[in-house]
């Protein structure tokens, strides 16, 4: 199973990351996604499962929830998208992941077991960081992130 995985559009879908995510089973967008086409977008590809970020504060982005449980496989997956709003204990709840966006800066890193992912921004380019967004490949091992910074001029 693939999941992908995007944060921090801001209304800009871009061609190279929907090239990207094509093959993806579902698509998780942390946030920030700036405009409803967005999603639409996304969603001619998977089922996608999406977090209001604090720009997205539009009449259209009122159905998106501040967090979201997201069952991949036999892993269950807590998106949010500002880590530093993280109000549970992943561990305890049984979380395998934590995914979130905000910071603009990718990052997959393992605490206390649980896998912290963050895509980085694939919507405009920030400061000196990479556009990037971010693939999980789901297998008996468990969840197998990568970082897929795309090609922009």
């Amino acid at each position: 199973m693939l999941v992908g995985v995007i944060s921090d559009t801001h209304g800009l879908m871009r061609p190279q990351a929907l090239a990207a995510l094509r093959g993806s089973h579902i698509i998780i967008h942390a946030g920030d996604v700036g405009a409803p086409d967005v999603l639409k977008a996304l969603a001619a590809i998977a089922p996608v499962f999406a977090v209001r970020g604090n720009i997205d504060t539009l009449a259209w982005a009122e159905r998106l929830p501040a967090t979201e449980s997201v069952q991949v496989a036999a892993h269950k997956c807590y998106v949010l998208h500002d880590v530093a709003q993280l109000a549970i204990d992943p561990v305890r709840a049984g979380f395998a992941a934590v995914i979130f966006g905000h910071s603009h800066r990718p990052l997959i890193e393992t605490r206390n077991g649980i896998l912290y992912l963050n895509p980085g921004s694939a919507g405009p380019r920030r400061f000196n960081l990479p556009v990037c967004l971010a693939r999980i490949v789901v297998s008996d091992r468990g969840l197998e992130p990568n970082l897929v910074q795309l090609t922009v001029s």
